[in-house]
């Protein structure tokens, strides 16, 4: 393996001054070593004799990856097995509450994320650092790779008016930073009195893609089957604010878009006209079988990215958008709220991190 996550020398760089305390761990289906055993085996194999397990933790779509949409909450429940609690931080609660924490002394987070400020699973470590530095619960960080680099950024950054569950630190749409470097950017500009430890790589070098490190993939979420997913994503998660299929309901989210009023070979013959960096667009139609366009045919495209080094997924989205808003007036339609708990600003906006960047931008 190119990469060594910390799971090969866990008792070695647990916090020493950690050791004997009562741990809450925030894992979900991504959560696993190399091996692909999962990270609740490890914790569960040092029970006892590194810490007591005593609460687990799930971002959105569930401790097991168990619900496909946005905006599908999960609850709580007991582990039958185990006899600890297991919270949900995507349901009533998205910041764990004081009682939650009341159980343990230390909380560790292990989340694969893949780049994007979108993607939710950071503002959940987000807002477990901002818990736990109010009851002054340290927090272990399991640093894993950013699947699409961790060099290259795109986008906007995010205007803090736009604050939201998919943003709320000013960062990048493509932040160019593991999860544990986000980590540390949150301590030093939001949390400076939270206890941070972050579990460091070995082998890792920034520029890796994915599939460089040795690592295996598994799907961090329901829609995020592979990293050529990843890849197109920062721009690509934008059509979610619109009523045109982001390929939800099909075998390639967000690699598929369109809708039943798109003219494929119109779409793909502007787009590929522009000649955009190290992207060819295929003409495409697709029948989701759930979701935006679920049993009806869409005209639109396949992204394929040809040179993913050049290749720049945000300004791409845009450009689609801003063709699909100019030539389907009477039926291109931005999503109305609510979207990821906000519900008085454009979805759009939100995920752009700007209340001037659609007007200037993509409507101009």
């Amino acid at each position: 393996m190119t990469v060594k996550l910390a799971h090969d020398r866990f008792s070695e760089v647990f916090p020493k001054a950690l050791r004997g305390k009562r741990l809450g761990a925030v894992l979900h289906p991504a959560s696993v070593d190399a091996s692909l055993h999962h990270t609740l085996e490890l914790l569960r194999e040092h029970d006892g004799s590194l810490f007591r397990l005593s609460a687990l933790f799930g971002p959105q779509h569930g401790i097991k990856g168990h619900t496909q949409d946005n905006m599908i909450e999960w609850e709580g429940y007991l582990d039958p097995e185990l006899k600890i609690p297991v919270y949900s931080l995507y349901g009533m609660h998205r910041e764990p509450s004081e009682e939650m924490l009341s159980h343990i002394d230390v909380l560790f987070v292990d989340l694969q994320d893949i780049g994007a400020r979108y993607y939710t699973f950071i503002w959940t470590l987000y807002l477990c650092m901002k818990a736990c530095e109010k009851l002054s619960i340290p927090v272990v960080v399991l640093d894993r790779p950013n699947p699409i680099n961790a060099i290259k950024t795109e986008g906007p950054i995010l205007d803090l008016e736009c604050a939201s569950f998919v943003g709320l630190h000013s960062i990048p749409v493509r932040h160019g930073k593991t999860i544990g470097e986000l980590a540390y950017q949150f301590q030093r500009e939001c949390f400076p009195k939270t206890e941070l430890h972050v579990l460091e790589m070995e082998g890792y070098k920034k520029e890796f893609w994915f599939d460089q490190t040795g690592l295996p993939w598994l799907l961090p979420s329901p829609n995020m089957p592979t990293l050529d997913t990843a890849i197109v994503y920062p721009g690509m998660c934008l059509f979610e604010a619109t009523n045109v299929s982001e390929g939800r309901g099909t075998t390639k989210p967000f690699e598929f878009f369109g809708a039943p009023f798109i003219d494929a070979v119109e779409l793909c013959r502007y787009l590929n006209g522009l000649h955009l960096p190290g992207v060819y667009f295929r003409e495409n139609y697709f029948q989701p079988t759930f979701h935006k366009g679920a049993g009806q045919i869409c005209g639109g495209a396949q992204i394929h990215v040809l040179d993913r080094d050049v290749f720049e997924s945000f300004n791409m989205a845009v450009e689609i958008l801003k063709f699909l808003h100019q030539r389907y007036p009477n039926d291109f339609a931005w999503k109305q709220p609510p979207y990821e708990y906000e519900y008085k600003k454009l979805p759009i906006d939100i995920l752009l991190g700007s209340q001037t960047f659609r007007t200037d931008f993509i409507e101009k």
